[in-house]
């Protein structure tokens, strides 16, 4: 009896972890569909693959959830002004906020060389290179996951 009831808790643990993580999924994966025409719109302009906007976006912002994010409207971590006293800027919108990394970018050394390649892992290398995280090894890592589990690529 007491080996039944072990295996009923157990059961019912792992049906309320799948739901919840499936729900976790769902919410990121509906950040990255929310975003994906603003970020092949500035794809278009700038010459920046979408898959690196959107999953730049994604980790920095944590698919959507983090503080910087909503109250912020601020996805990429750029730092700034604020009206909260946080080190990071504000953005009036998502928009603008993606319009300021791709302008961010577009005023790097590497930006010229790779402007409309389509190679992402090229376009992670040297952003990392260029110091936009302080754990650039790790970041890499994270954005290459995003851009493979999400299937993000150009």
């Amino acid at each position: 009896m007491k080996n039944t009831f072990s295996y009923v808790r157990i059961v019912i643990l792992s049906l309320v972890l799948s739901l919840v993580s499936l729900n976790i999924y769902a919410q990121k994966h509906n950040y990255l569909e929310k975003n994906k025409t603003l970020a092949e719109n500035l794809s278009t302009k700038y010459g920046i693959p979408s898959s690196i906007i959107l999953a730049v976006a994604f980790v920095e912002s944590g698919g959507g959830s983090s503080k910087n994010s909503k109250v912020l409207n601020n996805h990429f971590g750029i730092v700034g002004k604020n009206n909260i006293g946080s080190k990071y800027k504000q953005y009036s919108s998502a928009e603008e906020s993606y319009e300021a990394f791709c302008k961010l970018i577009a005023k790097k050394k590497y930006y010229t060389s790779l402007k409309g390649n389509n190679d992402f892992s090229t376009w992670v290398k040297a952003i990392a290179s260029a110091g936009y995280s302080t754990q650039p090894q790790e970041w890499m890592r994270r954005i290459n996951l995003i851009i493979h589990k999400y299937q993000l690529k150009d």
